[in-house]
């Protein structure tokens, strides 16, 4: 039996000098118990301040008489670093060593009311705080630079919708820079209906919330369509094709025009098949929406609208038929180009122009052939052909969101954060009505002046990605730093590129896309619950 196993506090002693930190323990009299080699190298303290029974005080006086605690009285510097270090059970402070270091210390009350202090040399990650804040304003500068090209941009822009020979490539710049600021105020109008429609059930109010909604979910699918031919145009968004049953697609069209073309009087027919196809899902769903939506905008009262596939030898050739105002062979171009519309249609609907320009769009980037047959007065065919599959078993179609249920709340403390004011007054109003207790900031500098952390540790952060003096991921990284490194996490972002999603899951962070679905949003909130292990508590 060695030496050690007779004397515990000797064995102590010699593994807290093995510890990185410096470490020392003080009793109920705040008198030193013991400390290690590292606490007693880095303060630089004398002999006499280092034994047992050394008060803290006087371990505080000198330091501040020797210039650590900064200018001052000694004696009130002293009494004020001891507060610091004994204000509350946990507390952790920064400050200069009498070397230039940085130090960090980290203090804890113990049960008989003795206290612990650790401390570390940070120099090197303050200092690499100190170059991502330069980074940062770098950043900030660039992207002024950028706002200021944008402008330039646009205005060279509209000049050039005024000319004959537009340049697609601009037009596209434009919406792949507009969009975000687009889906900014569409985002927070979700937000605010999700919340009128909970409040509005049962009551006469309630179809026209609904309505609302409707209205706010066809503008969001334009901008999501906007958004993925942008990415097209730009190599960004990669199609992805797979075996589909066409009918899956046939069934959500009919679905989706069915009450439009009712309304009008239109006969849409829809032929069911069995045939499956390689094709990607979402954008062929896109066209397919797009070519039927069209044919009952521009075709009469009475008239009739048949969708249906023929094969073709290795492919399906998907049918848009209608009765419609039809078009004469010259005019095959200018249907197709955007922010033209022929003059008949026009009278007969509203509208950009750009449906057809989108399938267009659409049709090139999935490297599938286009083919229309036209006259005028007497209708159009419109037809995309599709690779046949044979032998294969369809992809299955995702399974939808299920929807929120209208019983029990969140009970959850959640911190928000957006530079947009109405975004934050939104996701406030619809987290409330779940029963969570919200914060919401502006930014990072808003949460540190107004202390909307002291003594209040939200279960979960949503965060904006795009804020005005950092990025939302860097942003929940200084939360985890500040409140702890499990802190749950989602970010909340109009920017849908693979990087910014990637960088997120690389970081163990959720992403939620805008404008935000509340289903979608609550599932993610129940989910970070869930992994933070319920409520975090104070």
């Amino acid at each position: 039996m060695s030496l050690l196993d007779h004397d515990p506090t000797r064995a102590i002693a010699l593994a807290i000098d093995h510890i990185p930190q410096g470490v020392a323990v003080f009793d109920a009299g705040l008198r030193l118990v013991t400390s290690n080699q590292r606490y007693n190298r880095l303060l630089h303290l004398p002999e006499d301040l280092i034994r047992p029974g050394s008060a803290l005080f006087d371990i505080a006086l000198f330091m501040a008489e020797r210039g650590d605690l900064g200018p001052g009285d000694a004696a009130q510097l002293a009494i004020e670093r001891i507060k610091e270090l004994t204000a509350a059970l946990t507390s952790v402070t920064q400050r200069l060593g009498n070397a230039g270091q940085a130090l960090e210390f980290h203090s804890s009350r113990l049960p008989n009311g003795g206290l612990v202090v650790s401390f570390s040399d940070v120099t090197a990650r303050v200092r690499a705080e100190q170059q991502l804040a330069q980074v940062n304003q770098t950043l900030e500068r660039r992207v002024e630079e950028r706002t200021a090209a944008l402008k330039q941009v646009n205005t060279e822009l509209e000049a050039a919708r005024a000319k004959a020979d537009a340049s697609n490539h601009d037009k596209t710049r434009f919406l792949a820079a507009a969009s975000h600021d687009l889906l900014q105020p569409l985002n927070a109008a979700r937000l605010y209906t999700s919340t009128l429609i909970e409040r509005a059930k049962s009551t006469g109010f309630a179809e026209l919330a609904n309505s609302i909604e409707a209205s706010l979910t066809a503008v969001e699918d334009i901008m999501s369509a906007l958004l993925d031919i942008s990415r097209i145009d730009s190599g960004a968004l990669k199609p992805a094709p797979a075996p589909i049953q066409v009918q899956d697609l046939l069934k959500k069209t009919e679905v989706e025009f069915a009450p439009m073309a009712r309304e009008r009087s239109i006969s849409l027919r829809i032929v069911a098949t069995k045939a499956s196809v390689m094709a990607d899902r979402s954008l062929v769903g896109r066209i397919v929406q797009n070519l039927v939506s069209n044919a009952i905008k521009y075709t009469p009262v009475g008239g009739k609208v048949l969708v249906g596939l023929r094969k073709r030898g290795n492919r399906w050739r998907l049918d848009v038929i209608d009765t419609g105002i039809g078009f004469n062979r010259d005019q095959h171009r200018l249907v197709f180009a955007e922010f033209s519309r022929l003059e008949r249609g026009a009278r007969m609907a509203q509208g950009l122009g750009l449906g057809l320009s989108i399938v267009q769009r659409l049709v090139t980037a999935l490297g599938l052939t286009l083919e229309l047959d036209s006259r005028e007065g007497s209708g159009s065919r419109f037809s995309i052909y599709l690779p046949a599959v044979r032998n294969a078993r369809p992809t299955s179609q995702p399974e939808a969101l299920p929807p929120e249920p209208s019983f029990g709340t969140l009970s959850l403390k959640v911190l928000c954060v957006d530079n947009e004011r109405a975004i934050l007054e939104a996701m406030e109003g619809l987290l409330n009505h779940w029963g969570c207790e919200v914060r919401t900031a502006l930014s990072l500098k808003q949460i540190d002046r107004e202390h909307l952390l002291e003594g209040w540790y939200p279960d979960l952060v949503l965060m904006d990605y795009h804020l005005d003096q950092t990025s939302g991921l860097d942003a929940i990284e200084w939360l985890r730093h500040n409140i702890g490194g499990h802190l749950p996490a989602a970010l909340v972002t109009a920017d849908r590129s693979p990087a910014v999603r990637a960088l997120a899951e690389d970081r163990g962070i959720a992403v939620v896309t805008k404008p935000v679905k509340p289903a979608a949003l609550r599932a993610t909130i129940s989910g970070l619950a869930n992994q933070g292990g319920g409520k975090r508590g104070v």
